[in-house]
């Protein structure tokens, strides 16, 4: 593909990822520490499955965006993944033409790669991270419209969520405003 052209919506319509849960495992590595696994569900078929649909759908944007850059010679693509090193510099995810036989995707993927790696300087330019807002304010509340919260859904619906000690509080003592008889908890 070149640039100009529809990307495919979903990642593994385009990149040949082996061992996914293993490239998963070097990006979390890589990258500035976050929990990437659920710690109140049951476990997923990945290992990281957070990071897993963080890469899912980070590209699916960056698909709509057209923010995935071909070298200068047509033979790497790559994507900013909106993740930085915990020195603060961005990773990219890379892929070369996919060789192998019966190959589904024209792209099999490389490795994750810090901006100032070697492979990268084939790209005259590299791509910018997913933009998801025109408009800051959209990410500010309005503390002037009132709040009203679906109790039902965040306390009953959900209650296997909440940690020690508020998992083993009755419903209806978690909604008040009292905090005085609620143990402190430092985060």
């Amino acid at each position: 593909m070149s640039p100009g052209n529809v990307w495919p919506e979903a990642l593994f319509d385009l990149v040949f990822i082996p061992n996914l849960d293993a490239r998963l495992e070097e990006l979390a590595g890589l990258a500035e520490q976050e929990e990437w696994h659920y710690h109140r569900t049951p476990p997923t078929e990945h290992q990281n499955p957070i990071l897993y649909n963080y890469l899912r759908y980070t590209y699916t944007r960056l698909a709509e965006e057209e923010k995935i850059a071909v070298s200068d010679d047509g033979q790497l693509i790559t994507f900013n993944l909106g993740l930085v090193t915990p020195n603060q510099e961005p990773i990219f995810a890379l892929a070369n033409h996919n060789h192998l036989s019966n190959a589904r995707q024209p792209w099999h993927f490389q490795g994750w790669r810090r901006r100032g790696e070697y492979e990268l300087i084939r790209f005259s330019q590299l791509p910018d991270m997913a933009h998801y807002f025109d408009d800051p304010a959209a990410l500010v509340l309005d503390s002037r419209k009132e709040l009203r919260i679906n109790i039902e859904h965040i306390i009953t619906e959900n209650k296997e969520r909440f940690p020690p000690p508020y998992d083993a509080m009755d419903n209806y003592a978690l909604p008040s405003g009292d905090t005085q008889n609620r143990p402190y908890v430092d985060t």
